[in-house]
């Protein structure tokens, strides 16, 4: 069981490495990575002490594996997610002919308008498993699991990306390529 220290950190850290890694002094390179020292430091100052063995464990625990370390433990970065501008230097991938995306009730009529949009991430966060969409959309309420016909998009030229913690990531979901659920009671 996770601890609610880790969980605690494992946002922190999300909120740094994704979003605002100012806030303890730092900046992303290009391809999102940190220096796990600079990090370490950086986060002492802000008053959030984390070990190395207690980062190590963080990230090996993750049940999302938000992050990833290189092989030396040198440097981090967030997998996805990031409203920074980063290259996560991610290649065209063919996705599965279907995927799933979490949302809640009340984003359905601009999803029913608009598609899936990213707002102000740089990509739709997709998923290959059911159970994980439910997942996300339980974060906002009743969950509302919505059907990508994702076969049909790469066929017609969109190029999707799969994450090192295996999150489909695209650009935008138009409303011709979603499934939407009939039955919408709680």
């Amino acid at each position: 069981m996770v601890s609610k220290r880790h969980t605690r950190v494992s946002k922190f850290l999300s909120l740094i490495l994704r979003h605002q890694p100012e806030l303890v002094n730092l900046s992303l390179d290009e391809a999102g990575w940190v220096n796990v020292s600079q990090l370490l430091e950086g986060c002492r100052k802000a008053g959030v002490k984390i070990t190395l063995e207690e980062l190590k464990e963080i990230v090996r625990t993750n049940d999302k594996r938000r992050f990833s370390f290189t092989r030396d433990f040198k440097y981090i970065r967030a997998n996805q997610g990031h409203s920074v501008e980063v290259q996560l230097g991610l290649q065209p991938t063919s996705p599965p002919i279907t995927l799933f995306h979490g949302t809640a009730k009340h984003f359905l009529p601009s999803i029913f308008k608009e598609g899936l949009l990213k707002k102000k991430r740089h990509h739709v966060h997709l998923s290959d498993r059911r159970s994980a969409a439910v997942e996300v959309g339980k974060r906002h309420g009743f969950p509302i699991v919505l059907q990508i016909d994702a076969g049909k998009m790469e066929r017609e030229g969109v190029d999707f990306y799969r994450t090192e913690n295996g999150v489909w990531l695209v650009d935008h979901v138009p409303p011709k390529y979603i499934c939407f659920p009939t039955d919408l009671t709680e």
